[in-house]
Formats: structure tokens, C-alpha cells, sequence
């Protein structure tokens, strides 16, 4: 029987048309699958072999005319560069590529240093930093010898900057620089001896002919080639896309997206680690150099962990990485060829390495052993690559067995290495480690039926059952959250941590499901400051990596306004804060909002473009669009959209081989009553079938290949949804003017413990100021 609710199909502008053919990952569509207004917020630039600066960001010396080289300028004068000189320029978004510049003139053996940065906050003759070894990046000389095009060499494509810095010394340099290969310093040095003292002749009698010995350089124009997302010449061509009332959220969502596609590279352009290197190409490149020509995977494409720095396979990273390429590119060739890098270095025992080349020489991390099978399920849960599944099982059981192995009598898994994501205490029976574990169990089923091995489920479902007991003992009853270990991390232990990645992890794992979820999700947003989330568990850090797992847990309790403020708080800050890029996601930054990513002491070395810190571009479309695939491909699927008291609408989708999936969720009112209306409109790929879940109602069994449309009163707290429809309804809805966004809580700035910051570094820090 119907009810005074009922419920009617409400049509409002029709989603997006079903895919022209399948999808296929090996071969990327080179247009947008989702065409509409949202593309204005696509980073990727429309002509990614022709990038030029946007502002000039500060000049010296007699400079002159610099607003040549910028993107839309249309005079036919040239920047001329001399002894002294400089420019620095801004790009629109954080890039990525090879410099190159057209030289319409010189003289007397010009150079030019170059020097890059992703952060306004380290603009200048210096670059920002790639490793730990010295403070700042060494400046790149570059000799001039031909007018027309110079390009750098390939294997000076900087993967990560927003600034450019170019400029000539007043004199050959001696130090604190390298030079381009197959370049050196001009012989001017005897010539500027004999110009001194003839300089000085001239002096005397009155004239000087000193202008005519300087050397120079005049440019028409500089752009930049792009070689990140090798995979795609057209970047914008998303096969995902996000909308909604928020146009910080919006920006959030693209700016992950953007940060996957900078992370992604040719695997023969990786590592920035050029120490590490040394152990395999035997380099002699002096400390402070950089280059990006070591080859971590094979393959024409692989994710790493960020576009600057690393430039390596991360398996902790693809953990957040991985769904978010999924649902806004569809690289997923890239994430292929990453765990395949992974598998090929996995060592004798089993286990797997601590990162691709040029590690995997014996590092080893139980975290991201379990992050490797983690990627693995991601991988076939999006691709249905069933068939690469199968070439990897054994491989796959044998390192799920490594970790089992190391649950002991306690029900926790005793990790044997400290390394995790840089965060100290990585020790003993580890809460993390043991809910990464539960997951890896939760989520190997699926896969085991895919390749039809029914052996191990009785055993996994066993161990589940130890490690829902044994993460009891790390239980603060009065904290309300879970401590780090059982040792002096644990509960009222000499030094408690109640770590934020543990706790996150012990939601979204479902380890725990009983009425401490949510008390859990409070207690993590009591602890937010100013500039977001804390990761206690490091002191001084804000990560974006463990702040991405916490949306996701607050998700799991069904805090989902707890999730969507937490983006705008944190993201909303990475995009807006004034020493990052306002385009890309950073590896993480301090409490007090400075950009100093703590695990460095070089605060130049932060990442502003690294995946791991991505998080928002998978929750918003997984969580609060609610978009979940079950079955490899989405042939099942599961939607449970979230509007959340933050907005007013929102509405997304992403395909796979099958075809598209697609959310829309908007508050509406009905013009004669006031009555406030929630409408959705869903849309599923044929020959699949799902279960949609909105405001306790539940749809089991529902068919795809066409689109559903229902609504209901905000105010209904049955939550009756209903499928009828009524034309008088239709005609009587409206656009919900009076809805307001809250304000989003004021919080302090959080407090730099110097003396522990000081302590994790080794060194004493400089005390930047903001």
C-alpha cells in the first residue's frame, strides 16, 4: 500500500549517454567520456607537448620585456638575458616536463642556469629539493650554441614544478651547479682576465667597449613539453568526472586527479633518488643533481608515488592511488605494470619488497607487503584482469601466508620491520599492521573464487576471527580509540599513541563493528586543528596519506559529514594554502600549516604532487556519491548515495569495460508546500545488477542498462522510497533557494613540538615563520 510519501520518478536533466564501445585500459579514449561544464576544472592542460608560463612570478638585473614568454602574448619583441639577470616565471598548474625555448639571438657563449620549484615558497636561483643528501637541488647550466629551438635532453624532464627560474650568473660558476650533459663551462675566463685589464685602459681614456664582450641571449618564447601520463596524449580525456554545490570539493576532486596523472610516468624517466641509483647504474653524478632516466618497470606507463620525488613504485601509495585512477583516467596499464614490478622483485621467502627499483634489494616492510595485495584486489576489481590474477596467485597466497605467519598467541600481527610511511614506532603488535591484515582476508575470497581456488577460506575466515580478538588488547576504553601497540605505545604506556592510521584502518577494515565505530569517528575529528587532521602517531605531521585512510573510515561509521568537512578543512587548505601550488596534492606538511613535510629535514624537499595524498577523488565518488563496485568490472555493484548537510548537490560517475556508472543526488523543493525533497538519479551499465540503498531503504536486485529516478521527503524519517510516477509532481518541483551551507567550525592552528621535530630529524630546524 502506498503511503502519504509516496514516492514518484522525478525527471531532471538525463545523465550521460552510454559508451559508444567498450573501454579498454590499453587503449585509452582520447576524449572526455562525460563531456559537460565540470571540464573547466580539469588541471590537464589542453596541448600537453605545448605548456607556457601564465605570470611572471619576479625578475633582477636589467630585465626587460619578460611578458613575451607568457601564454597568450602577442609581442614579437624578445627577453634578453645577460650577466646578472634573471626570471622567474609561473605556470598555471603544477607541471611536468622538458624546458624548451626559442633562441632568436646570442653572443659570446652564452649559458643559462635553470632551477625549479613546485612551492612559490622556494622560487629562485636555487631549486626546490629531490633529495636529502643537501638542502636545495643543484641549478642546471644549459649552454647556448645555436639559435631556433633548444630543448633539454630527455633525461631532464623535472617531474613536479609550477615556477621556473631562469638566469644567466655574472660569471662562470665554480660550484653549487651541474651542467647539462655533453655541455661545460665556456672558456671565458682568460678573455674576461684580458677585458678587465683592457677594461680599465678604456677607463682611463674615457670610453668603454665592455657591452660589446658580454655575453647574451634573446628568447622569443619558452613552453614546456609534458611526458607525465605517457599513456594518454590527451589528458583531458577523463573517463570519470565530480560536480557538485561545492566548488572547493569540485576543485578537490580534480586536483587528485590531476596529482594520479603527474604521478604517472614513462617507468624509463624514474627515480629522483640518484644515490639510491648508484646501485645499479653505477652513476658519478654529483650530489645535488638531478635526472629522471633510471627505468623502474617495464612497460610504456607505471604509477609511483609522486611526480617529482620519487618517481618509484610505492606500494603503500597505490593503496590510495589505485581507486582514484580508476574512477578518473582508467590507467590502468599503469597500475599494472607497478605490480608487476612489485611481483617481479619479490624475494625467495615470499615476501615483498619495501618499493620497485632502485630498491628491492632486500627492504622490506609488513605494511606494505599487505599495501602490495591490497593493489591487487584494486587492480582486478576495476580491470576484471583475471587472467594476469591467475599468473600471480601463487605468488599472491604465498605472501598472504608470510603475513598470517606473523600473528602470534596475542591475535596481533608482530611486525619484523619498522618501516612504514616514514612515521616512527612502526613496532611489536601493531594495530595498522593487524587491520591491513583483516582487510587483505576480507578482500582475498573474491579473488580466490575469480581463479577458482576454494582451498584457503576456511583458514583466512579463522585467522579474522584471531585478529578480531586480539585487537581487543589494544583497546583505551577511556580515550575511545585504539593505542598503537601493546608495549609502551599502548594504552597508558610510557609513551601512548593513539595513532590516527591504526584507528582509521580499524574502521575501514570492519574489524570492529558494534556502537565504537562512530565513537572512533567522533574522537578523530576532536583532534582536527586548523590545517586538518593530525597523524598523532608522527608527531608534528598532518599527512594526507593516513588523513585520506581517515575519510575513509569516517565513511565506514557513517560519518559521512565528518568526511566531506574534513576535505574541505585539509584539501580545501592544500589548494588554497599560500606556499603550495593550489593545483595538486602534497605529501603531507606540519601542524602549524608550513609546508615542511617533517619526515625531511629539508623542507624544500616536500612533494606537492604525490598519490598517496588523493583520497578525496576515490571517497567522494565511492562514498558520498556512494558508487561501489562487488564484482570485478562492476557486473555487481552496490550505491548508497550520501548528500551530507555540506551540500546541495552533487553528482559523478566513471566506466569501466562494461560501461558507465553514474550518480546524481540534489536537494529540490516542491514550489506549493515548501516541502523540502531529495532527489537521485542512477544509472548502471546493462547486464548488471546491484543494490541501491538510500536513507535505510533498500533496492535488492536491481537491473542496469537503464536509468532510475526517485525521491523523497527530507523530512520522511521512514525513508520510503517509491518508483511511481506522478506528473503533477514533476512540474511542482524547484530549485531548493533557501538552502545555506553551514559554516564550517573554527579550530586553533595546531602546536610544533620542536624539541620532538628536532629529535626525529637529528638536526636543529629552522623556525620558519608562515
Amino acid at each position: 500500500m502506498l503511503k502519504k510519501h509516496a514516492v514518484a520518478i522525478v525527471l531532471l536533466v538525463s545523465l550521460t549517454q552510454a559508451l559508444s564501445g567498450p573501454l579498454n585500459f590499453e587503449s585509452l579514449p582520447l576524449d572526455t567520456l562525460f563531456p559537460g561544464p565540470w571540464e573547466s576544472n580539469i588541471k590537464a592542460p589542453f596541448n600537453k607537448s605545448y605548456i607556457e608560463p601564465v605570470k611572471v612570478f619576479n625578475t633582477e638585473g636589467s630585465v626587460s620585456k619578460s611578458s613575451v614568454l607568457l601564454a597568450g602574448s602577442d609581442d614579437r619583441r624578445s627577453l634578453t638575458l645577460g650577466p646578472g639577470d634573471l626570471v622567474s616565471l609561473e605556470f598555471a598548474e603544477n607541471i611536468a616536463g622538458r624546458v624548451c625555448f626559442e633562441v632568436e639571438d646570442y653572443k659570446n657563449e652564452p649559458f643559462i642556469a635553470l632551477a625549479y620549484s613546485e612551492s612559490p615558497a622556494f622560487v629562485g636561483r636555487e631549486p626546490d629539493a629531490t633529495t636529502d643528501r643537501i638542502e636545495r637541488d643543484l641549478p642546471l647550466h644549459f649552454s647556448i650554441k645555436h639559435n631556433g629551438t633548444n630543448c633539454l635532453g630527455q633525461q631532464y624532464n623535472r617531474g613536479g614544478f609550477k615556477y621556473l627560474t631562469i638566469y644567466m650568473p655574472d660569471d662562470v660558476p665554480t660550484g653549487r651547479a651541474f651542467w647539462h650533459t655533453g655541455m661545460s663551462a665556456p672558456k671565458r675566463g682568460l678573455r674576461h682576465t684580458l677585458n678587465s685589464w683592457a677594461g680599465q685602459a678604456q677607463k682611463l681614456l674615457g670610453f668603454s667597449s665592455t657591452a660589446n664582450n658580454r655575453p647574451g641571449v634573446s628568447i622569443t618564447a619558452l613552453w614546456v613539453n609534458c611526458t607525465a601520463f605517457p599513456s594518454n596524449p590527451n589528458g583531458r580525456a577523463y573517463t570519470g568526472y565530480f560536480d557538485s554545490s561545492s566548488s572547493l570539493l569540485n576543485r578537490i576532486w580534480y586536483a587528485g586527479a590531476w596529482t594520479l596523472q603527474l604521478s604517472t610516468i614513462d617507468p624509463k624517466e624514474g627515480s629522483a633518488l640518484i644515490d639510491l641509483n648508484r646501485r645499479w647504474d653505477e652513476n658519478q653524478s654529483p650530489t645535488g643533481s638531478w635526472y629522471s632516466n633510471f627505468t623502474i618497470s617495464n612497460g610504456t606507463a607505471v604509477t609511483t608515488d609522486g611526480g617529482k620525488r620519487d618517481r618509484m613504485v610505492w606500494p603503500g601509495d597505490m593503496s590510495i592511488a589505485v581507486p582514484g585512477i580508476a574512477v578518473s583516467t582508467y590507467d590502468m596499464l599503469a597500475v599494472r605494470n607497478a605490480l608487476d614490478t612489485l611481483f617481479d622483485h619479490q624475494y625467495g621467502d615470499g615476501s615483498l619488497p619495501y618499493a620497485g627499483p632502485p630498491m628491492g634489494t632486500g627492504e622490506f616492510s609488513d605494511t606494505y607487503h599487505i599495501h602490495t595485495l591490497l593493489g591487487v584486489y584494486n587492480y582486478v576489481l576495476y580491470s576484471g584482469d583475471v587472467e594476469w590474477l591467475k599468473r600471480h596467485w601463487a605468488d599472491y597466497t604465498t605472501a598472504l601466508e608470510i603475513s598470517m605467519a606473523k600473528v602470534d598467541e596475542f591475535g596481533l600481527l608482530h611486525v619484523s620491520s619498522t618501516a612504514d610511511w616514514l612515521r616512527p614506532g612502526m613496532t611489536g603488535h601493531n594495530v595498522e599492521a593487524s587491520a591491513l591484515l583483516y582487510d587483505a582476508l576480507s578482500k582475498s575470497p573474491m579473488l580466490a573464487d575469480l581463479v577458482g581456488d576454494f582451498s584457503n577460506r576456511e583458514s583466512w575466515t579463522s585467522m579474522q576471527r584471531i585478529l578480531e580478538h586480539g585487537i581487543e588488547r589494544l583497546w583505551c576504553e577511556d580515550s575511545g580509540l585504539f593505542a598503537d601497540n601493546k608495549g609502551r605505545r599502548g594504552c597508558n604506556g610510557s609513551e601512548e599513541v593513539l595513532p590516527q592510521d591504526g584507528n582509521s584502518w580499524a574502521l575501514l577494515s570492519h574489524i570492529i563493528n558494534d556502537d565504537r565505530n562512530l565513537k572512533i569517528s567522533r574522537n578523530l575529528r576532536e583532534r582536527w586543528g586548523k590545517y586538518g587532521a593530525p597523524a598523532t602517531e608522527f608527531p608534528n605531521v598532518i599527512s594526507p596519506f593516513a588523513g585520506s585512510f581517515e575519510l575513509l573510515a569516517h565513511c565506514s561509521a557513517g560519518n559521512y559529514d565528518a568526511a566531506v568537512e574534513l576535505m574541505e578543512l585539509q584539501w580545501g587548505y592544500m589548494l588554497d594554502g599560500p606556499a603550495f601550488t593550489n593545483s595538486t596534492c602534497a605529501e603531507g606538511y606540519r601542524v602549524d600549516g608550513d609546508v615542511q613535510y617533517p619526515a625531511y629535514w629539508s623542507a624544500a624537499r616536500n612533494s606537492h604532487a604525490h598519490g598517496w595524498s588523493t583520497g578525496p577523488t576515490t571517497v567522494l565518488m565511492q562514498e558520498i556519491l556512494g558508487i561501489k563496485l562487488t564484482s570485478p568490472l562492476g557486473k555487481t555493484w552496490s550505491i548508497k548515495p550520501q548528500l551530507t548537510k555540506w551540500l546541495s548537490y552533487a553528482q559523478g560517475g566513471f566506466a569501466t569495460r562494461l560501461g558507465k556508472f553514474e550518480v546524481g543526488i540534489s536537494l529540490v523543493r516542491q514550489s506549493s508546500t515548501g516541502l523540502k525533497i531529495e532527489v537521485i538519479r542512477i544509472s548502471t551499465p546493462k547486464d548488471t545488477t546491484g543494490r541501491i540503498e538510500w536513507k535505510g531503504h533498500i533496492m535488492e536486485n536491481v537491473h542496469g542498462g537503464h536509468e532510475v529516478q526517485f525521491w523523497r521527503y527530507k523530512d520522511d524519517l521512514d525513508g520510503s522510497v517509491w518508483n511511481v510516477g506522478n506528473e503533477a509532481v514533476l512540474k511542482d518541483l524547484i530549485a531548493d533557494d533557501e538552502w545555506i551551507k553551514p559554516p564550517i567550525e573554527e579550530r586553533e592552528p595546531g602546536v610544533v613540538n620542536w624539541e620532538a621535530l628536532e629529535r626525529h630529524l637529528g638536526r636543529s630546524t629552522y623556525r620558519r615563520q608562515q
